[in-house]
């Protein structure tokens, strides 16, 4: 059985949702009239089959480049940009309905350095050029509870490989969960894939970052009882471990 897709594209399960409750007019209008404008270049097979890497300089100038995977409704991604104009900003999240979400807020504000993929992250890393990313983030994703499922949470090396490769030495890459088994794989599998903890970020694994922006989830969280874990990792720098 080959491992490709027809088009070049490698066979890539995908187990979260794409599309959930019916989406409104409002928001089809984002998504027809809004979204396209907002990409970060050419990332789909369809459109860039060889895989060349995004020129994120045309996009973003000499700013520095910050990357959310998964930005659910965009709480957090919007609030970073809105707080850093000096930055670029890239959001990652293939359920389409927290793209349309995330497009209404963006056209009520008037953040101009932030661009989204609405999709798989895993496509968006075959051409973000190495070592392009100071910060990203990863808040609240989705726990995958049941232990048959680990393999499919984002702390794997399938994801965090290939993350480390467009990081910067010394890049910052946040996690936020409520749910202590996910603090445990975090801890077990990001440093083998190219990062060191960073313990002196926060004061203690539940005080949130001095300029953290709550999210829907987090706050359902706390609404049903679980604590926050707030993990911050650097890349190494040792390109043994993503080679």
């Amino acid at each position: 059985m080959t491992d490709r897709h027809p088009s070049g594209a490698p066979w890539r399960n995908f187990y979260g949702r794409f599309k959930g409750k019916t989406i409104r007019a409002s928001q089809k209008d984002y998504l027809d009239n809004d979204l396209e404008a907002l990409s970060p270049g050419p990332i789909g097979w369809d459109v860039n089959p060889d895989r060349k890497p995004l020129d994120l300089s045309t996009v973003f100038g000499a700013k520095d480049v910050w990357l959310e995977i998964g930005f659910g409704g965009g709480e957090h991604l919007l609030g970073m940009a809105e707080a850093n104009p000096h930055i670029g900003l890239i959001g990652c999240e293939p359920f389409i309905n927290g793209v349309a979400m995330l497009l209404g807020k963006v056209r009520r504000s008037a953040v101009e350095n932030l661009r989204i993929h609405p999709g798989d992250v895993r496509d968006l890393f075959d051409v973000l050029p190495a070592a392009s990313l100071s910060k990203a983030f990863l808040n609240y994703p989705d726990p995958w509870p049941k232990a048959r499922h680990h393999r499919r949470r984002f702390v794997t090396p399938e994801h965090l490989l290939p993350l480390a490769r467009a990081m910067k030495p010394g890049a910052e890459f946040r996690v936020a969960t409520d749910i202590p088994d996910y603090v445990r794989q975090t801890l077990e599998e990001v440093p083998p894939a190219g990062f060191i903890r960073d313990e002196s970020a926060t004061a203690d694994i539940h005080t949130p970052w001095a300029d953290w922006i709550s999210t829907r989830y987090e706050q359902k969280a706390l609404r049903e009882g679980r604590k926050p874990h707030y993990l911050t990792f650097r890349r190494n720098g040792d390109d043994a471990a993503v080679a």
